[in-house]
């Protein structure tokens, strides 16, 4: 399904707008660095970032697993064939988006940046509005009812 009438969107947005968060608060905190907490605060917030990214890589693979699994696009420009709603989509609807701000989340955690914590926020409207409305019209065209009672047992984002 590559026809441009059924895809949600013609740019890959997610990926990108994450990447750049990560560039920017990486440089921002070189060249502005901000107030970070203190230990013994920090040591404990380092291990919730080590947890964070960890749950980002099972949450991704899982995610991306089971819409292999559905035969249908994992790429935010292709079109789904399948309406995925079991494995980490029984949780979030948007289990990649997700998987991708706890990643930003833990990266600041751990490195103790709170540009990743401000950019995140940044990104997280970013791709509500460039990827998750446009594929969730595409979805509710594609699969109507369906994916409408979907939408009310589950969250967007979690």
């Amino acid at each position: 399904m590559n026809d441009p009438e059924q895809q949600p969107a013609r740019f890959p947005w997610p990926p990108v707008i994450y990447l750049s968060a990560i560039a920017i608060a990486a440089t921002l905190g070189i060249f502005y660095p901000l107030t970070w907490l203190g230990s013994p605060l920090a040591d404990i917030l380092f291990a919730i970032g080590c947890l964070l990214i960890v749950g980002f890589v099972i949450l991704d693979v899982q995610a991306m697993r089971t819409l292999h699994r559905a035969e249908t696009a994992i790429l935010p420009t292709h079109g789904a064939d399948a309406l995925v709603t079991s494995g980490p989509f029984a949780i979030s609807r948007n289990p990649i988006y997700l998987g991708n701000s706890m990643l930003l989340a833990g990266i600041a955690l751990v490195t103790g940046n709170p540009w990743f914590l401000l950019l995140l926020a940044f990104a997280c409207f970013l791709t509500q509005k460039l990827a998750i409305e446009p594929e969730e019209r595409h979805l509710t065209m594609r699969f109507g009812k369906k994916y409408r009672d979907y939408q009310k047992r589950v969250r967007r984002w979690f």
